[in-house]
């Protein structure tokens, strides 16, 4: 069953095994994915997909795969996304957008009626036929409905564009993990450049000399009388062990190049002992996640970090700590997961108690203390912040080092 499917991702470069195709077919016989080919997507990526930087691959192969199945949003058409791609005002509007999300009601966004608005969706797409900006009726931008981006309504469907509020229920015209690719072509090798300061050499006893020494070969052959003599050397490692936490979603969709730059520079990097990488939404709580998409029950708790990941690890969290201040100081403020019994603050507080070394990256810090950003300057006050900028992070590589 599927075969065609799994020769396809064979031949586009998915290392998908035989074994895991198997495990699949069982899963399939035992009706896990149901009728339904979205939980058929679930299910095989969960299986077939290995790391989180081969979702953004299986996303556009499986949607090549089965683009003849109809769902519900195929006719959102090039076009309309498009006429809704208004990229250039987002800056425009990024202090409202800011204001406006840290006031917002999370328990009214909650109660929104999801089905009605999906069924006036179909309703006035089905009608549509112009390009519309800062209306009440039509799918557009800048406008009151509850379908478009960049408008004033909380929650609703956001088509394409950039993320506002961050309070949509659903998302169309987004590929959520394309910047997580490891096979994107880095143009800014500065970010390796900087993350070379992060080195802490020593030289093994328990292996051999089989390291060529340029140096020292120069010295013996000038000793010999210009005989050559080659010398050998114990190699020399870099002992520093690196704990990456990046903050995803919401406010950080529109810095997710940027991250990327660091990302894929961290990992392209081969020469620290180790690097784990986990991931958080807003702040650090009593759970971390494994993947990008943050989903509760894919993560690792934060006390195993304590337990297992020593205090000589250094630390780099990267994230904009644009959260509202319950979410930061009330421990019931993570409205994503668990938050253990104690708050954000508390928990930012035990990991900079447990490791030595730890830095904050923010790819929009605010100027000075902007009293908008209370949760920034908050955790500035415990967590050396820097501006996640090339110079930025040359500056956090010093300070891990100092």
């Amino acid at each position: 069953m599927f075969l065609a499917f799994f020769n396809f991702l064979r031949d586009k470069g998915m290392d998908v095994t035989l074994a895991e195709w198997l495990t699949l077919m069982e899963a399939l016989d035992k009706g896990l994915c149901g009728s339904s080919l979205t939980q058929f997507y679930y299910v095989s990526r969960m299986i077939l997909v290995k790391n989180e930087t081969e979702y953004d691959k299986y996303d556009s192969l499986f949607m090549d795969y089965f683009k003849g199945i109809k769902t519900d949003f195929d006719d959102v058409t090039d076009r309309m996304l498009r006429w809704l791609d208004k990229e250039d005002l987002k800056e425009e509007f990024a202090e409202e957008f800011e204001k406006k999300r840290q006031f917002m009601n999370q328990q009214e966004q909650g109660e929104m009626d999801h089905a009605q608005i999906k069924e006036e969706y179909e309703e006035v797409k089905a009608n549509q036929d112009s390009e519309h900006n800062g209306g009440s009726t039509w799918i557009g931008t800048m406008g009151k409905t509850a379908f478009g981006n960049l408008g004033s309504n909380l929650g609703g469907i956001r088509i394409g564009g950039t993320t506002g509020y961050q309070s949509a229920f659903e998302v169309i015209g987004e590929r959520k993990y394309k910047d997580f690719r490891n096979d994107r072509i880095l143009d800014n090798r500065q970010f390796q450049v900087a993350l070379r300061r992060l080195r802490q050499f020593s030289a093994r006893l328990d292996v051999p000399e089989d390291e060529f020494s340029l140096d020292k070969t120069v010295d013996a052959t000038c000793n010999s009388g210009g005989y050559l003599k080659i010398v050998y050397e114990r190699p020399r490692k870099n002992t520093v062990k690196l704990l990456l936490l990046m903050d995803s979603g919401g406010t950080m969709i529109p810095y997710s190049g940027l991250m990327n730059e660091l990302f894929q520079s961290v990992h392209k990097s081969n020469h620290y002992k180790d690097v784990k990488t986990y991931y958080f939404h807003n702040c650090i709580y009593s759970h971390v996640y494994n993947d990008p998409e943050c989903e509760n029950g894919n993560w690792t708790e934060t006390e195993w970090l304590f337990k297992n990941l020593d205090e000589n690890y250094k630390v780099i969290i990267v994230g904009d700590a644009a959260m509202a201040p319950e979410e930061l100081y009330s421990d019931t403020g993570n409205y994503r997961g668990p938050n253990g019994g104690l708050s954000g603050w508390e928990w930012l507080l035990l990991m900079k108690r447990h490791y030595k070394k730890m830095v904050w990256m923010n790819p929009k810090m605010a100027p000075g203390h902007a009293p908008w950003r209370e949760a920034e300057t908050a955790v500035k006050s415990i967590i050396p912040m820097y501006k996640l900028t090339v110079d930025g992070l040359k500056l956090a590589m010093n300070e891990l080092m100092r």
